[in-house]
């Protein structure tokens, strides 16, 4: 394949296991004149697997801000230039927004190079709705600001996603429990593709008990999936509900506005028609 000359490349890496890795993603880090890893040496078993000779440059954490205007211009300059983390795909809780950014506002063209993620190699297998979904990524390490955090998205309806290091994940799951409630249902996922990968579906109470009572099995990399708050599901549709009738009650009489709700949403009518009456519509048409 052609290199877009100038261009970023923004190229997702296998997590664990090396046949995830795409052939587009090669033939780019193959192509390219200069490699951003977050980890150098991490990355060189990586490159070394598929023969790429490519140089590479450290782009983490600690240097992107300074960095990035020298490969700013190193892009401006015609050299093209990829971007990997240690796994997976890059700025998910990994280094890359800020030169992802500088190259935008220059309008240097970043082409993206799709593969693995743990958020969604765990979401998809979590067997919770994931339409709609908040990805949190890694909470903070300090158990206050942890707990305040997961106080603010105790009534988030939507699936929520983590990331957790294993020498907190116990701590985590068990402001989870106490906060969330500990029948609400989750998913741990632990070493995504590699040789110990776990998927355990059970309560966040559940799991709490099961990393108590095996220790073993906190070691390596987790992706915590945790359902959304029912109750407020619950009052969301309400509130979508609500705004379908508002729009059709502006038009029609009451008994045609919840007719046609109805077939377009598959609700019940009676909830519907109590629904409309909450919005002030007359029921004695």
């Amino acid at each position: 394949m052609s290199i877009v000359r100038g261009a970023l490349y923004v190229v997702a890496t296998p997590i664990g296991n090396l046949g995830d890795m795409s052939p587009r993603a090669v033939s780019v880090l193959s192509g390219v004149d200069l490699i951003a890893a977050e980890d150098t040496r991490h990355s060189a078993h990586l490159l070394q697997a598929f023969a790429i000779t490519t140089p590479c440059q450290a782009l983490h954490e600690h240097n992107e801000r300074s960095q990035t205007p020298q490969l700013i211009e190193r892009l401006r300059a015609g050299q093209s230039l990829a971007l990997i983390s240690d796994a997976g795909t890059p700025l998910l809780s990994d280094p890359g927004y800020t030169l992802v950014r500088a190259a935008q506002q220059q309008g240097i063209t970043v082409i993206p190079v799709p593969g693995a993620s743990a958020l969604l190699a765990a979401l998809v297998v979590a067997g919770l709705p994931c339409d709609r979904f908040v990805f949190e990524g890694f909470l903070s390490s300090r158990a206050k600001a942890r707990q305040d955090r997961l106080q603010q998205l105790a009534a988030e309806s939507r699936t929520m996603v983590f990331y957790e290091a294993p020498h907190r994940i116990v701590a985590t799951l068990a402001d989870m429990t106490r906060i969330f409630g500990g029948q609400r249902e989750a998913l741990l996922a632990r070493e995504l593709t590699k040789l110990y990968e776990t998927l355990r579906h059970a309560t966040l109470q559940g799991l709490q008990q099961f990393l108590e009572q095996d220790p073993g099995q906190c070691r390596g990399e987790f992706v915590v999936v945790v359902s959304g708050n029912p109750a407020s599901s619950q009052q969301a549709s309400d509130a979508e509900l609500q705004r379908v009738l508002g729009r059709l009650l502006e038009e029609l009489p009451l008994k045609k506005a919840v007719a046609v709700a109805r077939d377009l949403t598959g609700e019940a009518r009676n909830r519907l028609y109590d629904l409309a009456l909450q919005l002030g519509a007359s029921g004695g048409e």
